[in-house]
This record gives C-alpha cells, structure tokens and sequence, in this order.
C-alpha cells in the first residue's frame, strides 16, 4: 500500500442551491493544473463541497462528479473529495465550519471558491497556491474576477457600464473578492465570522488580515494580486439586481465598519490577536451583542446616507486612481453606480432598522448559457 501523502491544500467550495451552475465550476476545476502540480511535488489536497441549506439536488449532484473524478481523474492519487451537507443556510455558518472544524488540520493553505464561477485559466488555482507559498509577507492572495461580459463580442450599454464598474474597482489597492481567493491556514484559523455580520465576509477579512488583526495600521501588501490567475462569474446587469446587490454589500459594510473601525478595536490586545475566540466567545455568551451595537449606531446615525463614511463617495475616490483617459470613459458608470448606492442606502438603512442583517437575496441573473459556459471553457482549452 502506497503511503498517504499529508494534506497540504483545502479547497471549500461555497455552495446554495446551485444545482445547475456546480457541473460546469467542477469541470473547470478539475482540468486545472493544480493536480499535475501536486503530483510533481508529492502533495495532496483534499475538496469539500459546502452545501449549505440546499433545498435542490447540489448536494447529490457535487457526489456524482466527486465520485467520477476519483475514478477517472489522471491524478486521483493526489486529492480527495467529499461533500458536507450543512442543514443551516448561510456562508458565514459555512465559513467557519469549513474552516474551524471540516477542513483537514494538516492543511497549510485553504481555497475558498463559490460554486456559481468557471476557471477559465488552467493555472489560476497553482498560481494562487505557488504566490502564497513564495511571498512570506503576503497572507491572501487573489487572482482577477472577470465578468461574462468580458467574453462577449457585442456589448449594449448596461454591459458597458457594468463593465466600467469593475475597471473602477479594480483600480482599488488589496482587493479581496470572496468568490475565489487563497489564505494561510493558520491566519485563517484565528479568523471566526459574527453570526450578523452580514454579506460583506470578504470585508471583515480584509481589514483584520491588512491589519495583522487590528494590531498595526492596515498594509496593502498582505493581499496580493497574482497576476494570470482568473475568474469568470455572471455579472448583474438589471437594475433591480444591480440594487439589490448594493444593499447586500451596504449593510454588510455598515456591521464591518462597527467592528473594524470602533468596537473590536478597543479591545485587549491579547484578544485582538487571538480574534477567533473572542468573537466566538461573544456568539456564545450574547448572541444578540452585534445587534446591539448596530441598534446603537443606527440611533446616532440621524441619515440613511451616513452608515458608514464615505457611502457614496467611495467609487469617485477610487475613480480619481485611473490614469485621465480611464477615468472620463469609466465616469458614467460611476454616477450610475452612485445613484443605485443611495437608493439601496435607503433600503438597508430600513433593513437595518428593522433589526435584520441576514439579507442574501437570490441573484436575479438569467444564467450562462450552454453557448456562453463552452465559450468561456474554450478559452480555458485553448490556453492550456
């Protein structure tokens, strides 16, 4: 019997109710180069398929492709894969199970993937891997999100500014998209979410890890941007998706900045650096404590526009980074994206007010096409 290599990667995959979109995302990733690496380096990884609350068949079906590829697959040797049925809906749940409890202690890197993406670059998830293990002052790293759009030959105008949209945001310094990313383990591990902590996860890590947990002043370089590293994922375009979006991220962002910017900050420092205790510890103790303290700021807070500074200010400060030429052509999409922030700025002030913070609704997206998934998988062929 061969010896069982030690589990050096994890990957978790974030799934609800994705039944349709999870084969097209598995075959991706299983034709990554990933595996072929692990092989050349005598290193194993291990895929979890986080179905959380699924009322559809992402469960059974994730089994069903898990099993071919450990038939099949060139490198079988070389991973494992399982899937865990959560019955409690929510990616933070997800998060922290994964991360505290399912995913092997062995692991020294953890990937988080969202079950609704495509790996239309073969090396994306060894890229992210190899930059982590090679720069010792980063903690993430990330690759480049990529809309559908992106592939499309012909564009109508809310493509374009969708489009504009993520050229403003990109321009941002240590972006962190939750949707496929790369962490230490054990950074991830001091790491626990708040039950309320709303839809902005990727927020609440970014300013803990830039901050080597609230210790020192934030620094750019713990996230790194690796370059060749890509994902695709389907864009909103409708307006009422687009809004909706915005409220999601907006009160999201209204919890992160409590925490980040006030409260966790005025703690001890000896449970600032041991993060993950604390904030479990406070779950445990009060489950309402985050609540109280978003009641609290709501009553100081006299207008819907001021959740948090720079609400709507934001995307023109980003703007202002584009070199001239960028900025004019990408100006309209930030006005339009200034007028969808205040209108779902009111939307989750009242959501707020309401004592909720457990918005996620379901994306109001037509879906890749048959035509559009092969296409973006082509593009994955033909660069291999």
């Amino acid at each position: 019997m061969e010896p069982q290599l030690e589990v050096a990667i994890s990957i978790g995959i974030m799934a609800w109710n994705e039944e349709r979109a999870i084969v097209p995302m598995l075959r991706s990733l299983f034709a990554q180069t990933l595996f072929a690496e692990l092989a050349r380096h005598s290193l194993n990884c291990e895929i979890v398929c986080i179905a959380n609350g699924c009322t559809d068949r992402t469960p059974e079906v994730a089994t069903e492709v898990f099993d071919r590829q450990m038939r099949e697959h060139p490198f079988r040797k070389y991973f494992n894969c399982r899937v865990a049925n959560l019955p409690e809906r929510g990616k933070l749940n997800a998060w922290n199970k994964f991360v505290h409890s399912i995913s092997s202690p062995a692991a020294q890197f953890l990937l988080f993937m969202d079950a609704d993406i495509l790996l239309h670059k073969p090396d994306t998830l060894w890229k992210l891997v190899e930059a982590l293990r090679k720069n010792v002052s980063a903690n993430i790293t990330v690759g480049i999100p990529r809309k559908d759009l992106s592939f499309k030959a012909k564009l109508s105008w809310r493509e374009r500014l969708s489009l504009q949209a993520s050229q403003i945001t990109s321009s941002a310094s240590a972006q962190l998209c939750a949707q496929l990313y790369c962490i230490r383990a054990s950074v991830a591990r001091n790491i626990y979410l708040p039950k309320d902590l709303g839809a902005c996860e990727d927020g609440f890590i970014k300013q803990v890890v830039c901050t080597d947990f609230l210790t020192n002043p934030a620094s750019a370089e713990r996230i790194c941007r690796v370059i060749g590293a890509e994902h695709t994922f389907e864009a909103y375009t409708s307006p009422a998706a687009i809004v909706k979006n915005q409220k999601r991220q907006i009160i999201g962002q209204t919890v992160v900045h409590l925490l980040v910017d006030d409260y966790l900050k005025s703690l001890p420092l000896t449970e600032r650096q041991n993060l993950a205790v604390t904030v479990r510890e406070k779950d445990g103790n009060d489950p309402l404590w985050l609540k109280t303290l978003i009641r609290h700021h709501l009553q100081k807070t006299r207008f819907f526009w001021r959740l948090y500074p720079g609400l709507i200010a934001h995307r023109f400060k980003t703007l202002s980074k584009l070199p001239s030429g960028e900025l004019l052509k990408c100006l309209p999409a930030a006005l339009a994206g200034s007028i969808a922030s205040f209108v779902a700025c009111w939307m989750a002030y009242r959501t707020l007010k309401a004592g909720s913070t457990d918005y996620w609704p379901r994306a109001l997206r037509e879906g890749l096409s048959q035509n559009e998934r092969h296409h973006v998988l082509g593009v994955q062929t033909n660069s291999s």
